[in-house]
C-alpha cells in the first residue's frame, strides 16, 4: 500500500527517475543498438537451425521409420534383400545413437564441445557454430515429432499407394507426408518456438545474440531491471507472434480438409 500511495502521490519524481533509467539504459551511446543487433543474431540463429534441424530429422525419421516397416530377411531370400536389411539396420543404430546423445545431454553442453573442442583449431564464425550446434539438436526432436507423425498413419494409406503403382518414395511423398504434416504442425512449432528461446544461451561462447546484448547493457549501467525486462519482452512477442502464425497456418490446413 506504500508504495501505491507513494506512485500516486509522487507522479513526478517517479516519472523522472524512470526516464532516466530508460535514458541511461537505451538512448546514451544509442545502447538501443545492441539490442537490434542482438536481436538479428537471434532470429539468423533460429532461422537456419531450424533449416538444419528440418533436413536432419526428415532424413532420420525416415530412415527409422523405413527400418520399422522393413520385414526382417527370411532364409532363401537374395543376398542383395539381406544386405539391404543390414545396412539399413546400421544407419538406423547410428540414427538411434545421435538421437540418444543429443536429446541426452543439454544444449549448452553441445554448443560449448562443439565451439571449444570441435572446432578448436579453426577459426569458424561464432554465428556459424551456433547454427550447426542448435541445428543438430533440433534435429533430434524434429525427427521424433516426424516419425510419430509418420507413424499415426495408418498402414492402409501406404499399401494403397504401392497398389497404385506408387514408389516407396512417391507414396511418401504425395500420400502419407501431407497427412502426417497436419498432425505434427503443432508439435513442429512449439519446437520452432523452444528453439527460439534456447539460442539465449549462445551468450557461452562470446556470441552477442539477445539475451548476452541486454547482459553487455547492464554491464555498462550498473541497472539489470530494465535492459533484462526488455529482453524478456522481445523474446514474449516474438513467441506471441510466431504462435499466432502457427495457429493462423493450422486453421488454413484444417479448413483445407472440408
Amino acid at each position: 500500500m506504500y508504495f501505491i500511495d507513494f506512485l500516486l502521490n509522487s507522479p513526478g519524481p517517479v516519472l523522472a527517475s524512470f526516464m532516466e533509467r530508460f535514458r541511461s539504459n537505451f538512448i546514451i551511446d544509442d545502447r538501443w543498438k545492441y539490442l537490434l543487433s542482438g536481436l538479428k543474431v537471434t532470429l539468423i540463429i533460429t532461422f537456419f537451425a531450424l533449416l538444419i534441424g528440418l533436413i536432419i530429422g526428415f532424413v532420420v525419421a525416415i530412415i527409422r521409420t523405413s527400418f520399422d516397416k522393413m520385414d526382417k530377411p527370411k532364409k532363401g531370400q537374395p543376398f542383395r534383400k539381406k544386405l539391404g536389411y543390414v545396412l539399413l539396420k546400421l544407419i538406423n543404430f547410428i540414427c538411434k545413437l545421435y538421437l540418444t546423445i543429443i536429446r541426452g545431454t543439454p544444449v549448452v553442453v553441445q554448443i560449448l564441445i562443439i565451439y571449444f573442442v570441435i572446432f578448436a583449431s579453426v577459426n569458424i564464425d561464432k554465428t556459424l557454430t551456433a547454427i550447426i550446434a542448435f541445428g543438430f539438436n533440433s534435429g533430434a526432436y524434429v525427427a521424433e515429432i516426424i516419425r510419430s507423425g509418420i507413424m499415426s498413419i495408418d498402414k492402409g494409406q501406404f499399401e494403397a499407394g504401392r497398389s497404385l503403382g506408387l514408389s516407396y518414395i512417391q507414396t511418401m511423398y504425395y500420400i502419407i507426408t501431407p497427412q502426417a504434416l497436419k498432425n505434427i504442425l503443432p508439435a513442429l512449432g512449439n519446437e520452432f518456438i523452444v528453439l527460439l528461446k534456447e539460442t539465449a544461451v549462445s551468450g557461452y561462447i562470446a556470441l552477442v545474440d539477445l539475451t548476452k546484448a541486454g547482459d553487455i547493457i547492464r554491464s555498462r549501467t550498473y541497472d539489470a531491471f530494465m535492459p533484462l525486462i526488455a529482453v524478456a519482452l522481445i523474446y514474449l512477442a516474438l513467441v506471441m507472434f510466431f504462435t499466432y502464425l502457427v495457429n493462423k497456418l493450422e486453421r488454413r490446413l484444417r479448413s483445407s480438409d472440408h
